[in-house]
Parts: C-alpha cells; structure tokens; sequence
C-alpha cells in the first residue's frame, strides 16, 4: 500500500494518505496533553454524527465513514473522500445536468440532516446573535470612515440598523452547521456529492444551512431551497413559498449575514498607522475586499427589491 508524506488536514490535524482508500489523521504534534483530548472527544462526537446520517442510506449523496478511532494512539482511520471542492470555478465548468445533479444531493443531504432528530419549537431568532454584532457597529461607526469614502460609511450603517431590527420566526434542526466549498466534494466520474467534517453537527436554525457559504458562493440559493421543499416532510414544519415576501425577507438577511462575517474579519485584519510595506499592503488589499462586499450587498438591495 502507497503511503504518502504527512499534511496538515485543517487547524487541527494532520493526516497521511493511505493510497486512494483511506486517511489516517492524528492531532497536530504541538499539541498538549489536554488539547489532545479535547481532540479526540470532537472525534467521538463527529463520528456519532457521521454514522447517524450514513445510516439513513440515500445513495444520491456519499458520506465517508470514520472506521476506527484509536483513543490510545489519538488516531482516526477515515474513508477518503474523492472528488474536488465545489468551489465557484468547479461549478461554472460543469454542464446543466450535473448543475442540477449537484443541486438534487445537495437538497436531499439537507432534508435528511434536518429531519434526522426532532425539530425544537418555534421561537423568535434575532438574526444579530450569529455574529459579532458589536464589533461590527463600533468599527461602522467609529473606524470606518479612516478607510472609506463617507457614502460607503453611510450605506453600511444603513446595513447595520437593518439587520439590528430583523427577526423571524424559525426551528432549529439537525444540522451540518458548516457548508462550505471545502466540505462539500465533487466527483464528475460518479455525479455525486460527498460530504465531510461533520465537528460542527448541532441543531441550527432552520435556514442557516440551506442559504449556507457554499449555496450563497455558487447562486443556487432559490433552487436549493425549491428542492428541499418538496422533499421534506411538510407536518414536521411548514415552509412559505419561494415567491413569499417573507420567505424573500429571510434569504436576503441570512445572506447578509454570511457577507457580513467576512466583513467583520477583514475589518479586524486592518493596522491604524502602520508604517510598514507589509502592513501597508495588507490594508489596501483588505479595503478592497471590503469593498468588493459593499458592492455585494448593493447588488442584493437590487435583487430583492424586483
């Protein structure tokens, strides 16, 4: 069996590459004692999380089993995922049919997460509670204008008092909880989607992972959801229709919300007064992401207001 060099395999792990079968993963060498408990019990709960959902058995979509965890060796031998991240590039080269195919797995892996466990009751979910709200006002009101023009301020404190006001009524479900291109494979040979690194598994409110990073990173956002609709059991939950106002109202503030987290981490990232080359650059280019994600949100008023 081919078994190739070492890699780091996220924050927190390293893996090595048991041919194209299996990976072998292990905490990071740094580690203490403690964080390497702490590692092994995040393992334990994502296999629990792994093995429920695999269970369910639907073959539109691949989950990679965790075959042993070895608690005395802090190793985990998993199945190896194949395919590629579905990133924005990936999916824009696809054609029409495996666009939808990606869109049908993708739906159907939500409808079966959520409806794995019992859902909560419904509660009102300010939507503020899912970032760091206050560090995002005081750096729109206080700091931001250090790098920006006075009309880019005032849009954004426009963005701040609207999503401060915005709630909705909602359920939290099982849930995968961390969407995103890097967790989400392609495999063109079989058409099938795999999906790893269930750490973050939890009860998330309805919504947060159908308009996710990955959904709101490809445009497919409107689809995912028409999907789901169908296919999700309707006495569990009621869901409004695509083309309800309120329905409008909720995807529109869940996808400010995941700009609005690059946003607040790129705004962390800027030096006042830095007199470095390196420092110097490193603003330019966070201003001009920033930038780049006024602009999406602009875009969004345009959109939803047709």
């Amino acid at each position: 069996m081919k078994i190739r060099k070492l890699q780091n395999h996220g924050r927190e792990t390293y893996a090595v590459y048991y041919g194209d079968g299996f990976v072998l993963k292990r905490p990071l060498p740094n580690f203490g004692e403690e964080a390497q408990e702490r590692w092994l019990t995040k393992q334990h709960k994502t296999k629990r999380s792994i093995d429920e959902i695999h269970a369910v058995g639907n073959p539109i979509y691949n989950i990679p089993r965790m075959v042993y965890i070895n608690d005395d060796e802090y190793q985990v031998l998993e199945e190896r995922a194949l395919g590629e991240p579905l990133t924005k590039e990936l999916y824009r080269t696809l054609t029409r049919r495996q666009q939808f195919e990606i869109v049908n797995g993708l739906s159907s892996f939500l409808v079966d997460m959520n409806e794995l466990k019992p859902t909560k009751e419904v509660v009102n979910h300010k939507i503020t509670s899912e970032i760091k709200f206050p560090r995002f006002e005081n750096f729109v009101e206080s700091k931001m204008s250090d790098w920006f023009e006075i009309n880019d301020v005032r849009y954004m404190i426009k963005v701040k008092n609207q999503i401060n006001q915005f709630e909705y009524k909602t359920m939290k479900a099982w849930s995968h909880g961390d969407l995103n291109a890097g967790n989400v494979l392609y495999n063109k040979d079989t058409s099938k989607l795999s999906f790893i690194d269930f750490a973050e598994a939890n009860y998330e409110f309805i919504y947060r992972d159908i308009f996710a990073p990955l959904q709101i990173e490809l445009d497919i956002c409107k689809s995912v959801y028409e999907i789901y609709k169908k296919f999700h059991v309707q006495r569990k939950y009621k869901m409004p229709g695509l083309d309800s106002s309120e329905l409008q109202t909720i995807m529109k503030n869940r996808i400010i919300i995941v700009l609005l987290k690059r946003f607040i981490k790129a705004s962390d990232d800027l030096r006042p007064n830095t007199e470095t080359e390196k420092g110097t650059k490193n603003n330019l280019e966070k201003v001009k992401f920033m930038q780049n994600l006024i602009q999406s949100f602009q875009n969004l008023d345009r959109k939803f207001s047709k």
